[in-house]
């Protein structure tokens, strides 16, 4: 069933008592064009705080007008918070990862700038690039059925990041070099209801990056006996996370 994000504004309660969702601009456009949608047909729309409102069409214009038949909290988002902070990388590749991210049931994205980093964008720059990767977000949350749009949220030097990430229950520096905790064993702790992700660029940590991440309290861990791409890493821990914490 087609899905929608919509903020409460949209919502309309009725002197009957029932509800009415009104969808306009892109998502008007994409059920009365793309979808080709009628009268009649049913869709989810989801309030962006965890509730979702199933109905049907009633009227199709520049606007529709969705008249709601029930209305449950989502089904759909893990018992945890996972917040995956990921180094700039090159090209597209950041672009991948916000999407598979949100398929595997990150809740927020933290663009970082790490010693590494070869892409610096300049505030032009990068607030083009923000809007792509929250257009992303909400695209891939609607197609695998999210009850939420994560956020994508404004870069961080690294400093900033662990120093937010640290406070996590199981904050996890994602490290190929020596001394890390195998990953199982870091999520095997008591009462894990925030999760941090700290993922490097291409060429890695550098050694000041890691002792940044250590004295913040972050928890060096590796991901098995093969080197990930950076674009790969995160949808693999997270992976990991809906195995142990919520399958």
């Amino acid at each position: 069933m087609p899905r929608f994000f919509v903020t409460e504004e949209a919502i309309r309660t009725m002197p009957d008592g029932t509800a009415e969702i009104t969808l306009t601009g892109a998502d008007a456009a994409h059920v009365t064009k793309s979808l080709r949608m009628q009268r009649g047909d049913a869709l989810t729309v989801c309030d962006g705080a965890r509730r979702e409102y199933r109905g049907t069409i009633v009227s199709l214009g520049d606007t529709v007008t969705v008249s709601v038949s029930s209305v449950s909290d989502a089904t759909t988002e893990p018992p945890y918070e996972a917040v995956l902070y990921q180094a700039l990388v090159k090209g597209d590749k950041f672009d991948t990862v916000v999407q598979k991210a949100v398929e595997c049931g990150v809740t927020a994205i933290v663009p970082v700038l790490t010693d590494r980093c070869t892409v610096r964008p300049d505030e032009k720059g990068l607030g083009n690039k923000l809007v792509r990767w929250r257009r992303i977000a909400a695209e891939a949350a609607g197609q695998c059925g999210r009850g939420i749009i994560p956020e994508v949220r404004e870069m961080l030097t690294l400093r900033e990041a662990v120093a937010e990430a640290g406070r996590a229950d199981a904050p996890l520096f994602c490290y190929e070099g020596d001394g890390t905790l195998p990953l199982p064993q870091a999520l095997r702790r008591k009462d894990v209801r925030t999760v941090s992700l700290l993922i490097g660029p291409e060429g890695g940590f550098s050694e000041s990056d890691v002792m940044l991440a250590k004295e913040n309290g972050m928890i060096p861990v590796g991901l098995g006996r093969r080197i990930l791409r950076t674009e790969t890493a995160s949808g693999f821990v997270l992976a990991c996370l809906s195995y142990e914490l919520e399958l």
